[in-house]
């Protein structure tokens, strides 16, 4: 089917891509299925001059996050600097490496939907609001040094806060 046809038919655009053993640019795709947890699209293809089969995967781009520091400086979103600090947090805790990724995309997640610039402050938070979810003693962890805590009064307060929300819910 020409572009113009396909582009009518409401398929969207036509994609031309180059087969890796001949380089043809005339392939067809042979099958489509939801990969990688449902945030792509795997399609087998096949070139319509040699036969060559091959798959190629249809991903999200995201657009680059930045964080907003207290300080006002500006600095890349960094993935692996908010792993450490849940690891950190969950040391020596019953908390498997898996978890924390998990943890980490649901954070990643729910700070993107505040748009393409995020305070570290929010990030922080959203870090406790679902760290608490994993391990309240981690949380406390995290707590203790993202709030500051100077004094054992501070972990008091935080303890008293945390039995208020579990008997509010």
């Amino acid at each position: 089917m020409p572009a113009d046809r396909a582009r009518a038919a409401g398929r969207g655009s036509v994609v031309r891509v180059k087969c890796p053993s001949c380089r043809a640019d005339d392939t067809r795709v042979v099958d489509s299925r939801v990969a990688e947890e449902s945030t792509a699209i795997r399609r087998r293809r096949e070139c319509l001059t040699c036969a060559y089969r091959f798959t190629t995967f249809e991903r999200i781009d995201h657009v680059p996050l930045t964080v907003v520091k207290s300080h006002g400086g500006r600095e890349p979103f960094d993935r692996a600097k908010l792993i450490a600090g849940l690891a950190s947090a969950t040391k020596g805790r019953s908390v498997d490496a898996e978890t924390l990724e998990q943890l980490a995309t649901t954070v990643e997640d729910s700070v993107r939907l505040a748009g393409s610039e995020v305070s570290s402050a929010n990030i922080g938070l959203a870090v406790l609001r679902h760290l608490r979810a994993v391990d309240e003693v981690a949380y406390l962890r995290f707590a203790s040094v993202y709030k500051n805590f100077d004094a054992a009064a501070d972990f008091h307060r935080e303890l008293e806060l945390m039995e208020k929300d579990t008997a509010a819910t």
